[in-house]
C-alpha cells in the first residue's frame, strides 16, 4: 500500500528543491499562488545560498506589484532563468531582467499553460500559430527580453505548407502548487479556491521527470471522500505544507469571497452608481459591440469597465463573460482579485480554457492597449520602463472572432467631464498612445486583416476600425473638436475620417 504523504513545515519542504532545477509555480495574480512556499524558498536561499541556478517557469503573472508572489524569488543567484507569461505584477523579477542579471523570456500565457501538459506527456512541445508576426516570432526577438538571453525556445516550422510556431518542451524538476485541502494520502481538493489553474499538468510534468511536487494547503483531513473533488491525485504529491491564514488568502486583496466559488440567483442586480470617468465612457461604448448570446473575454484593467457597464445596463445575463484562468459566466473580479469571477456558472482549468479560446470559441474579446499604430498593431508588453509582459493577450487577440481594444487616446493626467451629453476635456493627457509604430508588436494588424477579424479601437473621444489599408476614424464624441482634440493628439492620420457621433448614452453622468 502507498504510504501516507509527508506533511512538512515550509522550511523542510523547500529543502527538497535541488540546485539547478526547473521550477514551475501555479497561480494567477494572487489566486492559487503558494505564497507560504515562495516565501520559504527565498528565506532558505538567503540563509544558505541554496538552491541556486533555478529556472522559474510560470504561465500567469503572480504578484501584487510590490513584494508578494513571485517577487519573493527575485534574487540574483537563486534564479538563472525566468520563462513567464506576464511580468508586471513581479517588478522585482523585471528589474533583474532589465539589469541583465538573469536570462528572461516572455511567452504567451496560454502557450505556457498548455505546454505543461505537453511536458507531462513527453511530447515535443506546442505547435500553434499564436505569436506569429509578434515580437515572440523568432524572426523578431523570440520572446527574449535582454542581451543575456540567447537560447531560442521558439522555432518557426512549416506544416502543411503553413507557418507555425514550435514552443519546445523542456523537463520540469520541481513544482509548487496550491489547493484548499489535502488528505493523508496527499490527494488535493480546491473547493475554496477561486480557480483551478494548471495544478494537475504542473504536478504531472514534475512527477514524470523525476521531480518533486510540493503542495500548499489550508488544512489536512483524514480523507477526501468524493473522488471527483480531487484535482491532483496524491500519487503525484511528495510533500504537503499547511499554510497560515495570512499566506493562504483566496486572492491578494480578499481573504475569502464566497461569490467566487458559488453562484447566486441575482448577479445582474445593480450595485449602485459608478462614478463618471473616461473609463466608464469606454466601457459603455465597448458594451454596444456585445450582442445577446456572445461569449466574451474581458482583459485586465480598463476592459473591466465593460462588466461595470453591463451591470449598470442590466445586461450581464445576456452575455457569457469568461476569464482565461477558467471561470465561465458571472462577472470577472478586478484588481488583485483578477482571475476570479463573482457568481461563476463553471470554473474549468486554465489549459482547457485556452483550448477553447485557441479553437475560436470567443465571439468577442475586449482588451487593453498601451500603444496602437497606423497599421492597427498593438503593444501591451512594456510600460514605464519595465517589462509588463503579454499574459493571455497574444492567444486571445489572435483567436477571437471580433476584437475591441479599449484605451484612452492619451495617457498621464487625462481628466474628462460631460456637459449635457457632450464630452469635455478638462486636462489633456501627457503621452500619445496612437503612434506611427509600436515598440513591440503584440497584436499584428495586417495579419488580423488576413484572418478576417473584425477589429475596433474604442477611446473616450473617438472610435476607429481596422480597414484594409489602415485605421479609419468612424465615430467622434459630441463636443470634441476633430482637429485639436483628436488628430493633433495622434502620431499619424487615419486613412479615412467620419464624424458620426458616438452614442450619447456613453456620456450620461448618472
Amino acid at each position: 500500500m502507498r504510504a501516507e504523504t509527508r506533511i512538512l513545515d515550509a522550511a523542510a519542504a523547500v529543502r527538497l528543491i535541488p540546485d539547478g532545477a526547473t521550477l514551475a509555480v501555479s497561480g494567477f495574480v494572487g489566486a492559487g499562488h503558494p505564497e507560504h512556499l515562495t516565501k520559504a524558498l527565498r528565506e532558505r536561499f538567503d540563509r544558505e545560498g541554496s538552491p541556486h541556478g533555478l529556472t522559474l517557469v510560470y504561465a500567469a503573472g503572480q504578484g501584487d506589484g510590490n513584494s508578494r508572489g513571485l517577487n519573493h524569488l527575485a534574487a540574483e543567484g537563486l534564479l538563472k532563468r525566468v520563462v513567464g507569461g506576464h511580468w508586471n505584477l513581479a517588478p522585482a523579477l523585471g528589474r533583474l531582467a532589465l539589469e541583465n542579471r538573469i536570462e528572461a523570456y516572455n511567452l504567451p500565457q496560454g502557450v505556457i499553460s498548455v505546454l505543461f501538459r505537453e511536458i507531462a506527456a513527453g511530447r515535443p512541445g506546442v505547435f500553434t500559430q499564436v505569436g506569429l508576426h509578434t515580437f515572440i516570432d523568432p524572426r523578431q526577438t523570440g520572446g527574449r527580453l535582454n542581451e543575456r538571453t540567447t537560447e531560442s525556445l521558439v522555432e518557426l516550422v512549416k506544416l502543411g505548407g503553413e507557418e507555425w510556431m514550435w514552443y519546445s518542451a523542456f523537463p520540469v524538476n520541481a513544482a509548487l502548487i496550491r489547493a484548499t485541502r489535502a488528505d493523508r494520502r496527499g490527494n488535493l481538493s480546491m473547493e475554496d479556491e477561486g480557480l483551478i489553474g494548471e495544478v494537475l499538468p504542473i504536478a504531472q510534468a514534475a512527477r514524470n521527470h523525476g521531480g518533486v511536487v510540493i503542495a500548499q494547503v489550508r488544512e489536512v483531513v483524514d480523507r477526501i471522500c468524493d473522488p471527483k473533488a480531487v484535482r491532483v491525485p496524491g500519487l503525484l504529491v511528495d510533500a504537503v505544507v499547511v499554510a497560515p491564514e495570512e499566506d493562504h488568502q483566496q486572492t491578494f486583496s480578499e481573504s475569502f469571497n464566497p461569490s467566487y466559488v458559488g453562484a447566486s440567483a441575482d448577479f445582474d442586480a445593480a450595485e449602485g452608481a459608478t462614478p463618471f470617468s473616461e473609463r466608464l465612457i469606454i466601457g459603455r461604448r465597448a458594451l454596444a459591440e456585445l450582442h445577446s448570446g456572445n461569449v466574451v473575454n474581458l482583459g485586465i484593467g480598463l476592459p473591466e469597465f465593460v462588466a461595470v457597464a453591463a451591470r449598470e445596463a442590466g445586461r450581464l445575463s445576456e452575455i457569457t463573460l469568461t476569464v482565461e484562468s477558467g471561470p465561465t459566466g458571472g462577472s470577472p473580479a478586478s484588481g488583485l482579485s483578477f482571475g476570479c469571477a463573482s457568481d461563476p456558472e463553471a470554473i474549468i482549468d486554465q489549459p482547457s480554457q485556452f483550448d477553447f479560446y485557441d479553437g475560436g470559441g470567443l465571439d468577442v474579446a475586449v482588451l487593453g492597449a498601451l500603444e496602437v499604430d497606423e497599421e492597427g498593431s498593438v503593444s501591451v508588453s512594456q510600460v514605464n520602463g519595465r517589462f509588463a509582459g503579454v499574459g493571455g493577450f497574444v492567444n486571445i487577440s489572435h483567436c477571437a472572432k471580433r476584437l475591441v481594444f479599449c484605451f484612452t487616446l492619451r495617457a498621464g493626467g487625462l481628466r474628462v467631464a460631460t456637459r449635457h451629453g457632450k464630452l469635455q476635456i478638462d486636462r489633456e493627457g501627457d503621452h500619445c498612445k496612437m503612434v506611427p509604430h509600436v515598440h513591440q508588436v503584440c497584436f499584428h494588424g495586417p495579419t488580423a486583416r488576413s484572418r478576417g477579424q473584425d477589429v475596433l479601437y474604442v477611446t473616450e473621444r473617438a472610435v476607429f476600425r481596422l480597414a484594409a489599408d489602415g485605421l479609419e476614424l468612424i465615430e467622434l464624441a459630441l463636443g470634441c473638436d476633430l482637429q485639436t482634440q483628436v488628430l493633433d493628439q495622434m502620431g499619424f492620420r487615419p486613412v479615412r475620417i467620419s464624424t458620426n457621433p458616438m452614442p450619447v448614452s456613453c456620456f450620461l453622468n448618472t
